[in-house]
């Protein structure tokens, strides 16, 4: 079988973990393959996707090219449609197929965290991030809420209309981060409150967190934040980001190739990715 072809497209992409989270998985897996990042400004993503990506067996989408790629491949699949987004492409058969991986990176990494996604749910932020976690929860019929900074409150409430006028039925509100009260069963830290080089920060009071029966943090860099560690030191089950950006890589492989993983690999590939992106 000869050498396959993947790379991921962004701009910049210069400091992308793609590759060495990519090969190896292909490494993994033991399908022989070439994976590089293509950095491919806006204004070229046309051309560039006719002479140079029509040409890989598949490829990731970064920003700022998740929307954009939509009018170029030839068809998007049912969740990439709802979300808008495709950060994924299989070409096949001449045919090029767009998917999302993030949603169910999201739904993989808590599950392998032993999370469970049940009682008072919390999303901090109203972002890109906290939008892709809130469908997958309202898809599963679970109520939930929002707690976010004074000034996005506006933000918070259009993005509950989209998720009610798009999944009927769906039960979400929202509240303000500094009036949390309450215990929280399931605290998701979609904000930026805590990366790298503020590392130190933290997007809620302590009393909060230790008002936290589990808690995921999407912020990979650092691999343990502030909000994890204490999370932690209460006793509360606590996971990072990096196992969300492995686990969409790894639902990548499984639209291109079928691949599967044990969780031992995977949770070691995270660990490996931390200290790679640490020496960066």
């Amino acid at each position: 079988m000869s050498k396959k072809h993947y790379a991921v497209i962004g701009h910049p992409i210069g400091h992308t973990m793609s590759p060495f989270i990519h090969k190896r998985l292909f490494e993994l897996s033991g399908v022989d393959a070439e994976y590089t990042a293509l950095d491919i400004a806006p204004e070229s993503l046309a051309s560039e996707y006719s002479e140079t990506l029509k040409k890989l067996d598949g490829y990731n989408i970064t920003i700022p090219h998740k929307q954009n790629i939509i009018k170029l491949i030839d068809e998007v699949d049912e969740k990439a449609k709802m979300y808008g987004s495709v950060n994924t492409v299989l070409n096949s058969g001449g045919k090029a197929k767009g998917f999302t991986t993030d949603p169910d990176g999201f739904i993989k990494a808590i599950e392998a965290a032993g999370i469970q996604l049940e009682g008072r749910i919390m999303i901090l932020g109203c972002g890109g991030v906290a939008r892709t976690m809130a469908y997958e929860i309202a898809l599963r019929e679970l109520e939930f809420e929002f707690a976010v900074r004074r000034q996005d409150v506006g933000k918070a409430g259009l993005l509950c209309l989209d998720i009610t006028r798009k999944i009927p039925g769906a039960k979400v509100s929202f509240g303000l981060i500094d009036q949390i009260i309450g215990n929280v069963d399931v605290l998701i830290n979609a904000t930026p409150v805590g990366m790298y080089p503020n590392v130190d920060d933290q997007p809620i009071h302590n009393c909060a967190i230790g008002r936290c029966k589990s808690v995921f943090d999407a912020i990979y860099n650092p691999l343990e934040t502030v909000l994890v560690k204490r999370a932690r030191a209460n006793g509360s089950v606590a996971e990072g980001g990096m196992s969300m950006l492995v686990w969409q890589a790894v639902v990548s492989h499984q639209h291109w190739d079928g691949s599967k993983y044990d969780k031992a690999d995977i949770d070691r590939l995270c660990l490996d990715a931390a200290k790679e992106l640490a020496a960066k």
